[in-house]
């Protein structure tokens, strides 16, 4: 009798349990406003996305979007709040590939990548671009490494553990040569290459497109597997010869783990639709992101295969934040 007691408890607890989780997406977003939780500061990509995204999806759903920036720790302090509060699609994290690489780059991000967190939608990602000050020979990968071998080199990149950082750590142990890294705040490290500070830097499209086109950096190679649209006249790492290539800097949207399906799905669509808008679309291009609809199984599926992918690279290059 204690056991099928026991079972009808159990039984009703999964029932009332379902219930509520159903009634949580049938209410949803009508009981408050929603909260964009985003990583960095003001000003910052992922912060320009969120401020982009926000009105279309407020607009469109009939509920406040509010944008909280709580910058730290590379984005730690965002994905620690939101990975606490309650799966009912009120709280959402919007961040970066921050998120996947910290959990390896820090002795404790305090947070999950994986089980801590429901992805929504990919927003947009940019490759880091190769370039060399204007005064250097090298007009491509192989001359690069030439040089490399004859003469020391040193690179800028943005902080310790981002994509131009540990992508060009990968492509030095896939050249086989060594240069110095010396890592800047990403305004800075813009400035150092094209002052010429450092010969060579692997910085965002998104920050270093404007030199590129004023002619101040000559670039040499994209991380990403395909060409970029907005330099479709540079090749890739791995055109030259590296393979395994595919780095992205990349914005998402993430809401806590156990969030209703029936809510991502709801947001996922909100959030694709304001993106294929033409004024949106025009901005994604200007900041040099590229953006293509997808789901939040798709979302899911990336992140599963970055993490893995940015630990054996902060393992390989020695990466290490306390």
């Amino acid at each position: 009798m204690r056991s099928i007691a026991g079972l009808v408890t159990k039984s009703l607890g999964i029932v009332l349990l379902g219930w509520a989780v159903i009634t949580v997406a049938q209410e949803w977003p009508k009981q408050r406003p929603i909260t964009f939780v985003v990583a960095f500061p003001s000003g910052s990509i992922t912060d320009t996305l969120a401020r982009l995204i926000a009105p279309k999806v407020a607009e469109s759903i009939g509920q406040v979007v509010v944008v909280d920036n709580r910058p730290g720790a590379g984005g730690n302090i965002a994905a620690q709040r939101v990975q606490r509060t309650a799966g009912d699609g009120y709280t959402i994290l919007v961040t970066s590939n921050a998120l996947v690489v910290n959990a390896s780059l820090y002795a404790s991000a305090g947070y999950d990548p994986i089980a801590g967190f429901a992805p929504v939608i990919l927003t947009g990602s940019t490759p880091s671009v190769v370039c060399v000050h204007p005064s250097v020979p090298a007009k491509n990968l192989r001359e690069l490494v030439e040089l490399a071998r004859t003469r020391p080199l040193a690179y800028a990149s943005a902080p310790i553990g981002t994509t131009g950082h540990l992508s060009m750590e990968r492509f030095k142990t896939a050249a086989k040569v060594s240069s110095t890294h010396v890592p800047y705040q990403p305004a800075q490290a813009v400035t150092a290459a094209i002052s010429g500070e450092t010969q060579v830097s692997n910085i965002a499209l998104t920050l270093v497109l404007p030199h590129i086109k004023a002619g101040k950096l000559r670039p040499i190679a994209v991380t990403s597997a395909q060409r970029s649209s907005a330099l479709p006249d540079v090749p890739t790492v791995n055109e030259q010869g590296f393979g395994g290539f595919d780095d992205l800097a990349w914005f998402g949207f993430f809401a806590p783990a156990g969030t209703p399906t029936e809510i991502r799905s709801r947001l996922n669509s909100e959030i694709n639709r304001a993106l294929e808008l033409p004024d949106l679309k025009e901005r994604l291009g200007h900041l040099g992101l590229d953006f293509r609809r997808n789901s939040p199984a798709e979302f899911a599926t990336f992140i599963r295969e970055e993490v893995p992918k940015w630990a054996r690279a902060v393992k390989d290059s020695g990466a290490k934040v306390e």
